[in-house]
This record gives C-alpha cells, structure tokens and sequence, in this order.
C-alpha cells in the first residue's frame, strides 16, 4: 500500500532531526526507540482512560465484565478496585511495548498532562474553549447548545442538565448531535502531540481555532472530550500518577520526586529490570524535585504531640510558622563563566520554573531577588539546594502581604530594585544539598545547623526562617493562639529527628490550621446575599454563598432602602445534602442572575467598583434571604470583600430559620464584635510573653563540614544499641524499603550501634554478611555468581527488636526465614525454610498481630492476603480522603468517625438508672455504639479516659441527670461534648460530621439540654 503526498510529508517532518532533537541526542544517548508508529489516540479512551473511569464509578463490577484473567489468574471481575486498575494500566503498557516499542513518553504525556514539564500551559480556559467549540460548529452562542457551553457551571436545558458543572462532559453532549465522525478517529497519538505544541505556543485565537477545528474533524465526540480533559489537565480517570508511575517501573515515582521530569522517568527506566543505583537516588543540583510536604492535622493535638516526641530521652519538637507565599526551591552553583561567579535556578512546588521572575545570576537584571545575594553564602561554599517559603514583603509595615501579591512585587522589583514598597523575601527553612553532598538523609537537627552556617542573612530578602522548641500542647496552644491573633495561616510542627522525605507527606511534619482550632472561632448570623454554582457533583445547583453584614441607617448612602448589605465572605463548607434542600426550600423562585452591566446596587454593593470583585451567578433580595451561622477562625484583611475585610476558613454551623434579614449582623455589630475579640486577644498577650521566657534553650551541634566532602562523616541515628552483633562483618548494598524504610548509611549505623562492622565490599573481611532490598547492579553481579546469601535489612530490625522484647536475656541472633532472605543459595535453602512450621510460623521470632492475623487467614485457606489493605495503603488513602474532604468528595464510611473517642454510659455512677431506660432506647444506643465502631472511633467504657471527645446519651436521658455527668466531669481541662444518639445518628446519614449544637429530626429536643460546652 503506498502513501499519499500529505502523509510522506509529515512522516519526513516527524522523522527530520530538529534542533532540539539534537539535544536531547546528545542529554540522552542511551534513550529507547520505538519500532513502529504510535497507537492510535482512539486506544487511550477505550482502553484505558474509560475502563479506569467504569472502576471509579462501578468497583466491583457485573458478573458479564468478566472477560481477561488478571495477573494471577482470576477472572478481572473478581479483582479488587485496586488491582483491576493496575491491571487495565499493565495490559495498555504492554500492548504499547509489543505494538509500539520501549518510548512511552509520548502516551504519557497524554495520560498525566498535569505532570509533563515540557509542554507549555495552553492559556485555555473552559470559557475560551466553549467560546471557540461555539465557532468551529458554526452554532448560534444564543441557542440552548451555546448557551450551555458558554455557560458550563449553570442548570442547563434539556438532558444538558445532567452534564452541569462537568465542563467536558458538556461538550461531548453538544458535539454529539453535530459529529464530524461517528467512528473512531484517525488520529495518532503522536500527532495530537504535536498539534498539541502547537497550540502551547500559540498565542492569539486565530491560531489556536484552526488546531481545535482539526481535532474537531478527526476525533469522533468521546475522544474530542478527554482531549478536552487533556488539556485542561483535569483528568479524573480514578487512577494517581503513583499506580501509573509503579505499574511502569517500580523506581518510577523515586525518579520523579528527585527530578520532577515525565521524559526522565519514560526514557531513562524503561527496563524495568535496571534499577536505579544508591547514588541516582538523591536531589541533584539544577534537578528539580518534588519536597517533602506537611501532613494534614489530626483531629487530636495530643495525638499530633505524641508522634512528635516518641522518646522520653529526647521529647522535642519544633514549631514554625506556617507562611503565606509559594513553596520555592533555590540552586546555586559556583560558575566562573557567569557574572558574580554564581547561577541560580528557582523552582515552585509544581516544578515551575521561576528563574526568570527572582534571576539567574547575582548581576542579572531581571534578577528581583539574586542581585541582593553577593554576600549571603558563607566561604568555601560552592553549591547548594535551598527549601523555603517566597513570600511578599511590605517595607513601609515591614510586615507581609498576602500571597496574591507576589509576581506584582517581583516584576515591580525588577523594574525599581531597591525601591520602598513590596519585594519578594525567601524565608529558608532547610537545606538538602551542600557543596556536592546530599543531605535529606541527615536528620532536620543537623540540616538547620548546617544551614546556620552556610547562609548570611540579608534583611527583608532573604533570611532564614525562625522556630521555637517545645515539648507540650500548651506551647503549642500559646503559639497558635499568637499566630491567629496576627491573621497568620497557622503552625507547622516538626520531629527534629526527621530525615527530609522527597515527595510525601509524613507525620515528621504535621500542619495545625486555626480552622480546625475551634476554641479560637467565632460564630456569627449573616445574610445570604449571593449564590456560586458548583461543579462535579455539585453542578447545576449553587454549592457555596456570598453572605452580607446589613448596612446601619447611619452609614447607608441610601437611606430610603434599609435592606442594603456589603459584601462580607463567602461559604462553602460545611453543607449537607438536607441544608442545601433546606435553603431551596426557603428561597425558591427568588433568585435573580446576576448582571454585572447592571447590578443591583440597590440591595448589595460588592468591592472593587466596576470590577465587581466576587460577583454572585446569582443573587436575591436580603428580605427574601436566609440567614447562615457561620464559624471562622479569625477575621483578615481583604479588598475582595465591600467592608475591607473578610472570614478566615469560614464554615457553616447550621441554618438560622429563627432570625430574619432585620435581625442579622450589621457592619457596626460586626465592628463591636471584632473589637471585643482583639481586646481577650491583647489580655492574653502578656501570658504568652511571660511562657516565651521560659523556653527551652536551643541546643547546637555540628555533624556537618560547611565547604569540602568528608569521607568519613557518619549520619547521627538514635536507634537502640547493643551486642547483638559482636563479631560479625556486614556489607550494606541497598537502603532498606520494608517493613519500615531506612536509609543505607542508617542501617550502618545500626550495625555499629549494635557492635558489628561494616565495609563498602564483601571480601574485605571474613564471612561478611550480604545486606540488599532491591536487585542493583552489585546485588545482581552477586547473585550472578551462585555462592553468596543475600539478607534483607528486615533480619537486622528484627534481631534488634526481638533482643529489645527479650532484655535481660542472652543476645542471640534469630534464625534467617525465607522473609528474611533476597537470594538463597542451593544449600541454604532447606535449612531456611525449615526455620518456620507449616503454617510459615517463626519457631525463634515472636509474631506481630498482622502477622498473626495472616497465619489465621492462611489456616483457614478462605482468600489470599490483600495487599491494598496494609497500613501503608491505609495511611496513604487516608491522606488522600484529608485532602479532598471539602472539595466535594464524600467522606468514606469507615472514615467518617475517625480520630474521635467516644463513651456511652451504662451504671447508676455518672446518675443514670439503667432500669429507666426502655428497650427501644437501648436498641438505638446498642446501634449509635456498633455505627461509631464501624466508622472509625475508638470506644472506651472508662469514663476516666482522658482522651473522650464525645459522651453519647440516649434520646430520653433527662436534664438533671446531665447536670450530674457535667458535674463529674467539671474537673477536666478539655471538657467533652455531650451529644445524644441522633447526633450519630444525623452524621451517619449524611455522610458528614454534623455540628453538635444542631437539632435533629429524629430528635428535636436534644440540643436544648445535651450540648456541653456551648
């Protein structure tokens, strides 16, 4: 079959070397190659990206699904969510290496849009590509299809409804009835690559609307919407980067965490039989990596202060202030070549890169931040890698500006370099990488001492970030309570024992918000004035408020009309699905759309003049309203909002169908309140200078050589110690990955802690023990060779820890068992496993309750182990549920009481008389402890538990025998809320944690008598 003129054409120009391609040659020699030509873009929605999202939506899937045999044999239906997507995503890799060939970075960079660097962002927002859908279909804007894509987020007509707040998903219902191709487009995947630099680089509409008229052509309406999704980079398919990443390559998500680069991870693993060596593993210089972030906050602060100081010896934490700006990484190497004899590279978070806006050099003129560092690094130091926070200065309050504030002052400081007025300030906090040694495996304590040493401060632009040392809550009550007072976003807590971890959230460092702080909120009854229609599942109804203050007759500019409210806040959280039914109910048929060619003025006036800063979608009359009691943190300065200041976190409590717009806050009340609050503010002040003065003293110590490499500098590790080893010679290869992880240098460490010896080969010394976790080039040379036992790290923990169980006996070494080995020789092999009985138990080890729970399971033979479910997993979809809880996401059933300890009483102690009770109350106090159970929380019988949050009493407990539990338990510092049945009850219906001072249909008294403290 020959090929036409169009299509030898534009293989000649995908196949022409470029001058980029060139480069990349030359960065990447060893890169792979594809045999053939691409997939078709079609084999991406039917073949992965709709499969993953039919798991998301349907996890166990009808008996008629079950068509391939998953990687175990069983039938793909009968796989757990977790493993079915893995299999989707292993089967599409696999078909890509047999069809297509090792490079898969083209089909990756369609998979994970929101993680390929290389592609500039499009500029194209759901507005602009509706506006040009609209263009390139020839439809009229005003017609029901172009009202609908114009206006995405609002009810649409017809079955478009359905779609609302789903842009995507909006569009393919208009393009379906008007398709350029019912069949599968023709499309490659890498020709929509290519189309899609194009539009990354295009400018102007009239450039970017043929590119879109062309997939619109090609690509049949399912396709044209995930490339939609594609480039709005808002996949949603159900799978992370982190199942991708692992499904490919099990170094992959290290690879990207240390350089942040999707072309690194497809090109340089795509064996996945070559691991990553030791020395591949650590930050680079001018290699940008993912940081290690702060885990989301506990609902207890005992139990955040209890995972910061796990030792008596050494009970110490940090506290830093969580600032408001943009999370920075700076590089700086010695370069001769350079003016100033110094480059520098600025990374975001997100791998944006930012050297253009704070310089490359201490001489460059566009630099706002480099051209005040010629004095600011310490002699001998040659290179380094800087985290910290850039936040905006404000020299006339030398105070900082909020972080919308700060590419304004970078480019106005670029333009007038020591001007007065705000400049970018990068506060430091740690440093991961010093004159060519990584340090993220040093502890926190030995990071900031170097750090100390290698950075002198310049004032106002770059200094190093404060923390105070503390071992107890009330410390960090004090410094909370400071930061809220000062409108600051909140703390940090830090282990100073901590090793830096790349890419993950971890409990080392623990962020405490005010919002979750509730002793420090306030509640106030405000207006609705305003309505934003939501997206997801949220779409097609208004999800958050624009809420108002009633303007007093004495500072109303029209006094003819007394309903007139400023712009106040807006709420969004908080909600269930009966509050917002609730809120329909009341204000049906009232609301109007809002015109911002004329607004009304009349009843509600907005900030920002003509521009109407947060303009409603919607709005209604303040007499036709409903008032919200609200909860916030603390009140902040904004010009967003008409009164010039705003509500920090601000969350709703309940509906207030008791009060009125006459009766809601006005302006002056507010003011009156806000007053008050700074006054106890102010009053508490002295209590917390007086606590600052007796602080702990900071401690120094010098692990670490400013300049220079050390050979022989060892990691400081706080682990147990002992004779365990006397005599034995050990040769660490790998770092340890389970049960728990551990760098090389700290298993060493432990080694010589425990009286061994350690070399860097293994015939350096007699019957040196082999110790490796995953198969680098040394291990496999080894194992190669037939003759050498290889030992995971996990023997040496458990020899320590079984020794630790077993003080006062003997030390002994436990018996290797086929857990413990990475390669076992021929004859070892029998004496290994004959080291456990027929159930895989350890004759010498004592047996860990997961362990136990496995040997159980195995006896019984019902079902193998699943994986999905280790504590690992546990953790990590517990961090994801945290992150998304307020962003629509419902929360999980098993999660939904979590963190919260809770005591249902039974004797005639706390003044109860069990013989009282009815049967049917006791089902429903029965059924509330088996709910609560079930959904996380933690049950004590004890009322002398000091860690009770709630006490949950049945419906017909009567108000004096309350009074009696609130006088046992009147004694207490943290004082217990008192709730009944239908508060669990309520919760669990609605899939939320409901506020305690609400009433419940199922039980409208309770609030009145049971709520403590209020």
């Amino acid at each position: 079959m020959t090929m036409n003129a169009d299509e030898e054409m534009r293989d000649d120009a995908v196949n022409r070397p470029t001058g980029e391609e060139s480069d990349l040659e030359e960065k990447y020699p060893n890169r792979p190659r594809n045999h053939s030509k691409t997939l078709p873009f079609h084999t991406l929605p039917q073949t992965l990206f709709r499969p993953l999202s039919e798991i998301k939506k349907k996890p166990a899937g009808p008996p008629g699904n079950r068509r391939k045999a998953g990687p175990h044999g069983q039938s793909a239906a009968n796989l757990n969510p977790f493993e079915r997507r893995r299999d989707v995503i292993d089967r599409f890799i696999s078909r890509w290496r047999k069809e297509v060939g090792d490079d898969i970075y083209p089909a990756f960079r369609l998979i994970l849009p929101d993680k390929d660097r290389d592609r500039a962002m499009y500029g194209m927002k759901e507005k602009m590509i509706g506006k040009m859908l609209v263009k390139v279909m020839k439809i009229d804007k005003n017609s029901e299809d172009g009202f609908n894509l114009l206006n995405w987020k609002l009810p649409g007509q017809s079955t478009a409804s359905s779609m609302a707040g789903d842009f995507a998903g909006r569009c393919y219902d208009v393009v379906s009835k008007r398709p350029m191709r019912t069949e599968v487009g023709n499309m490659l995947i890498e020709e929509v690559n290519e189309k899609l630099d194009q539009l990354s680089t295009a400018s102007k509409e009239e450039q970017q609307l043929p590119i879109l008229a062309e997939f619109y052509r090609r690509m049949n309406p399912e396709e044209l919407m995930w490339l939609i999704r594609i480039i709005l980079r808002q996949m949603k398919v159900g799978a992370t980067e982190r199942t991708l990443f692992d499904v490919w390559h099990p170094d992959a998500e290290n690879l990207y965490s240390i350089s942040s680069s999707l072309r690194r991870v497809c090109w340089e693993l795509h064996d996945p039989n070559i691991r990553l060596d030791a020395e591949d593993r650590g930050v680079s210089l001018m290699q940008c990596f993912q940081p290690q972030l702060a885990q989301f906050q506990m609902q207890s602060l005992d139990r955040m202060i209890g995972r910061m100081r796990p030792t008596e010896e050494d009970p110490v934490f940090w506290i830093e202030e969580k600032l408001d700006g943009e999370r920075m990484q700076l590089h700086m190497v010695s370069d001769p070549s350079t003016p100033g004899g110094r480059k520098f590279r600025f990374w975001s978070r997100k791998a944006k890169d930012y050297t253009y806006l704070y310089g490359n050099g201490i001489y460059d003129e566009a630099g706002s931040l480099t051209r005040h560092l010629g004095d600011a690094f310490a002699d001998g130091v040659d290179n380094l890698i800087l985290d910290g926070e850039m936040i905006t200065w404000n020299t006339e309050q030398d105070a900082p500006e909020p972080f919308g504030t700060l590419k304004t002052a970078a480019l106005s400081e670029q333009r007038n370099p020591f001007s007065q007025g705000i400049h970018p300030l990068l506060r430091i906090f740690d440093i991961l990488y010093l004159n060519g040694r990584d340090l993220t495996r040093y502890t926190l304590r030995d990071r900031r001492n170097a750090l100390q040493k290698v950075i002198r401060p310049v004032h106002r632009r770059f200094e190093i970030h404060s923390f105070e040392e503390a071992t107890t809550k009330t410390e960090v009550e004090a410094s909370l309570r400071r930061v809220v007072a000062e409108a600051s976003e909140g703390l940090v807590l830090k282990n100073p024992r901590s090793p830096y971890r790349l890419n993950e959230r971890h409990d080392d460092w623990m962020k405490v918000k005010p919002e979750y702080m509730t002793e420090f909120g306030e509640s106030l009854d405000l207006i609705v004035i305003g309505g934003y229609y939501g997206s997801g599942h949220r779409g097609g109804n208004l999800s958050s408020f624009l809420c108002g203050l009633r303007v007093d007759d004495e500072q109303s500019s029209e006094r003819s009309n007394p309903t007139k409210c400023y712009s106040f806040c807006k709420v969004g959280g908080g909600f269930t699905a009966a509050d917002y039914a609730n809120i329909r109910h009341h204000t049906d048929g009232k609301w109007s759309e809002f015109n911002p060619r004329k607004p009304p003025t009349t009843y509600l006036e907005l900030a920002g003049g003509d521009a109407l800063f947060e303009r409603p979608d919607m709005w209604i009359k303040p007499e036709d309203s409903v008032v919200l009691c609200v909860k916030a943190a603390s009140v902040s300065v904004s010009d967003q909002f008409r009164i010039g200041l705003t509500l920090r976190f601000p969350r709703f409590k309940r509906l207030r169908m008791d009060k009125d717009w006459k009766s809601a806050l006005s302006v002056q009340e507010f003011l009156d309140i806000k007053s008050n609050v700074e006054q106890e503010h102010r009053e508490k002040e002295f209590n917390v200078e007086n606590f600052r003065k007796k602080r702990v003293k900071r401690t120094t110590k010098t692990p670490l050589a400013i300049a220079g490499y050390d050979e022989n500098a060892e990691v400081n590790y706080a682990g147990p110690s002992g004779h365990i080893f006397d005599g034995l010679n050990f040769f660490v290869l790998t770092d340890a990955n389970a049960p728990v992880k551990k760098s090389k240098a700290e298993l060493e460490s432990l080694v010589k802690a425990n009286g061994g010896k350690f070399y860097q080969t293994n015939n350096a010394a007699p019957d040196t023990i082999c110790i490796a976790d995953r198969r680098t080039v040394k291990a496999a040379s080894l194992q190669k060779s037939g003759d050498v036992n290889i030992i995971r790290p996990s023997w040496i923990l458990d020899c320590i820890r079984q020794n630790e169980v077993d003080a006062g006996l003997p030390d002994f070494l436990l018996p290797l068992e086929p857990r413990h080995m990475f390669f076992t020789t021929e004859d070892r092999k029998e004496e290994v496993a004959g080291n456990l009985d027929k159930f895989n138990d350890s004759y010498a080890r004592n047996t860990t309750i997961e362990e136990l729970s496995n040997l159980f399971k195995q006896m019984g033979k019902t079902h193998n182990v699943n994986e999905s479910c280790s504590s690992q997993a546990i953790e990590k979809l517990t961090e994801r549920i945290r992150e998304r809880i307020g962003s629509g996401w419902t929360m999980p059933s098993g999660w939904l009481f979590k963190g919260l300890t809770l005591h249902f009483p039974k004797g005639s102690a706390e003044g109860f008389n069990p013989d009282r009770l009815q049967s049917k109350q006791l089902s429903r106090i029965h059924l509330a402890r088996n709910i609560v159970r079930f959904a996380g929380a933690n049950v004590t019988s004890s009322l002398k538990d000091a860690s009770i949050t709630h006490i949950v009493v049945g419906p017909d407990t009567l108000a004096s025998e309350v009074s009696i539990l609130r006088k046992t338990l009147s004694t207490r510092k943290k004082l217990p809320h008192i709730v009944t049945t239908a508060w669990v009850e309520e919760s669990w219906k609605e899939r939320t944690l409901l506020d305690e001072e609400r009433t419940f249909p199922t039980d409208p008294t309770a609030a009145l008598i049971l709520i403590w403290p209020v």
